[in-house]
């Protein structure tokens, strides 16, 4: 087989799919046969390469040039230009104030960024076991096999200083220890792919850029805890990340990477995938577990733990699919290498979903111990549209908030939660100044009263308390003992909950309490949303002084709440106007402001409503 002259890489992960990437491929294959030399291009579907906001991308060897935001129309100029002429199409390149940027190397988002889980998404055709082997797939296991004994792989881990990356940061050799110790003929192995944060994308891009990775990792965890069956426990709106584990799978059987005497050792492994139906709480591993059994997928209290008694009740070891993918790296490059990364107690890199008002989001992988500047404005970029940092959520709807004070804070395990917040699976969401904090928290409060299973009082009736003092604030109705009972609630339920989920759900409120107690008091004294977010704490006033009468704001008015001429000038009539602000978005001289606060009308009106029930009662 002769080869290519070129080598075409098309970021084909969820993000750019849905953006048109494949879209782009076809278009590529049509005019390719029609120049005819689509023999000399050698087209590669790959992982996510990272930067979700420029996408579609494509990167293009033997150069490297990185292509953004490609269209299927552009793809005859980049064929006739750079294929055919030589000449890179430098309006689809990266810019800055300075140059253009045309190598991928040089691209700002990935200066800062160290690839060991993610060192193959992007650059290698996931669905192609010849191209992991090329990367050295499947050495690390080789050896493992030939060369240690269960205990001594688990001592490589714990020289690594490899902490689980589901959330909780786990020891993972202690996992792995005290499995491997248990006297049982049957263990099992289970990759957590249950990734349900909202923002969150990593585990996803993972398993669907780099499939066989991850089985690695979860074959040289099953040999070190002496498992001989594994299983992917993978959400079912996932599809893409199903297909590609479930196709690595196959292609290890076949080639004998998978089945009896794997590397002719006495190790003998099989695999299989279960799907979930969606259930946040089937993230927590015992309701995984159950889930798996074919029960519903609640939480048990603990211990005995899943090391003694997991699946069908024998001992088990749950890892997160970023867990298993460091593995095969430490066994190639060594414990030493790894644990050189990262901070005394947080070692290796960490990968993140980077989300919100942040001009780079996309997937990231850093060193632990970076700071939250250079995370969000290093490689994200900063914020956009003008505006001002405010608030970085960190660690999905049970983690914390933190602020511009906490920007040169580093990024590891025990100072986050130190100052509220938690690494969690590694969903980074950032929030600019026109964010409010307290409908922020109620946003995430809402979603873990909808995600809780029940099971628990403290989670099912605690969380829901919190949640409807959260939306009495935001209607105006808040007392000055709210604050309070939030703090009193929030606290009792992370003691008393039975599983992860209730324990850490409070996060989101104690955080924002703690950090922007004045936009809560700002709701509950004032009747006022500081930021204008919350639609029962502001109205809309019509500025007679630059209102020129076009009436387009009344016509566009859903409830007809806005009349006038055009000598006297519109007025919006308060009490029955809903606050969408399709107004404001059409008024043509910005004659209609945002104001803060309750009209006097709305007040008033609420006022008279009381009297009139005390009355009747």
């Amino acid at each position: 087989m002769s080869l290519k002259r070129i080598d075409l890489l098309i970021c084909c992960g969820s993000g750019c799919i849905s953006a048109g990437a494949l879209k782009i491929k076809d278009r590529f294959h049509a005019v390719l046969a029609e120049k005819g030399i689509a023999t000399e291009v050698n087209i590669i579907e790959t992982g996510c390469m990272g930067p979700c906001d420029y996408g579609p991308v494509m990167v293009i060897y033997p150069e490297g040039i990185f292509y953004k935001a490609v269209q299927p129309d552009d793809v005859e100029e980049i064929v006739s230009e750079h294929f055919v002429k030589g000449r890179p199409v430098q309006r689809l390149m990266l810019q800055d104030e300075e140059k253009v940027i045309a190598a991928q190397k040089e691209v700002p988002f990935y200066q800062k960024q160290v690839k060991v889980a993610l060192a193959n998404c992007g650059y290698i055709d996931p669905e192609s076991l010849d191209e992991y082997i090329a990367t050295g797939g499947y050495e690390a296991l080789g050896t493992a096999l030939t060369q240690l004994t269960p205990q001594q792989t688990i001592d490589v881990v714990k020289k690594s200083g490899l902490r689980g990356r589901g959330g909780g940061g786990f020891p993972t050799h202690i996992k792995w220890q005290m499995v491997h110790d248990e006297k049982s003929a049957e263990k099992y192995i289970i990759c957590n792919g249950d990734e349900g944060d909202p923002g969150a994308f990593m585990d996803r891009s993972l398993l669907e850029g780099d499939p066989h990775r991850i089985l690695e990792g979860m074959m040289l965890a099953a040999y070190a805890i002496g498992a001989s069956k594994g299983f992917f426990y993978i959400r079912a709106e996932y599809p893409l990340a199903i297909k590609r584990i479930k196709g690595a799978i196959a292609q290890a059987k076949e080639v004998g990477l998978m089945g009896d005497k794997v590397f002719g050792s006495h190790f003998s492994f099989a695999a299989e995938v279960r799907t979930g139906a969606g259930a946040f709480v089937c993230g927590e591993e015992m309701a995984l577990i159950h889930s798996i059994e074919g029960q519903r997928g609640n939480p048990t209290p603990k211990p005995p733990y899943p090391a003694k008694s997991g699946l069908w009740g024998q001992p088990t070891v749950v890892n997160n699919v970023e867990t298993l993918a460091n593995l095969p790296t430490i066994f190639l490059k060594g414990a030493e290498w790894f644990s050189a990364m990262g901070t005394k107690t947080s070692k290796g890199t960490k990968v993140f979903a980077l989300t919100g008002d942040i001009k780079n989001t996309g997937l990231v992988e850093v060193p632990m111990g970076i700071t939250l500047r250079e995370l969000i404005f290093d490689v994200g970029g900063g914020i956009t549209g003008g505006h001002k940092f405010k608030a970085v959520q960190l660690g999905g709807p049970s983690g914390g908030c933190l602020t511009q004070e906490h920007l040169d804070a580093p990024v590891d395990y025990e100072s986050l939660k130190e100052r509220g917040a938690m690494m969690g699976s590694g969903g980074v969401i950032v929030m600019n100044d026109s964010k409010c904090m307290v409908n922020v928290a109620k946003f995430f409060m809402e979603f873990c009263v909808d995600e809780s299973c029940g099971k628990c009082s403290p989670c099912r009736i605690g969380l829901k308390q919190m949640f409807d003092i959260l939306e009495r604030i935001t209607s105006g109705n808040g007392q000055d003992s709210d604050i309070d009972e939030l703090q009193r609630l929030g606290e009792a339920i992370g003691k008393l909950s039975l599983c992860g989920l209730g324990q850490t759900a409070p996060n989101p409120v104690l955080s924002t309490l703690r950090y922007f107690r004045d936009e809560y008091e700002a709701h509950i004294r004032d009747k006022a949303c500081p930021t204008k977010v919350c639609p029962d704490l502001l109205h809309f006033m019509i500025d007679k002084s630059r209102c020129i009468g076009c009436s387009l704001c009344a016509r566009k008015c859903p409830v007809a709440c806005i009349d006038g001429s055009r000598e006297d000038k519109y007025t919006i009539h308060q009490l029955d106007c809903v606050k969408c602000g399709n107004c404001q978005d059409v008024c043509p001289v910005k004659a209609i402001d945002r104001i803060p606060g309750m009209h006097a009308d709305v007040v008033l009106h609420k006022q008279e409503l009381l009297k009139q029930l005390e009355h009747e009662e």
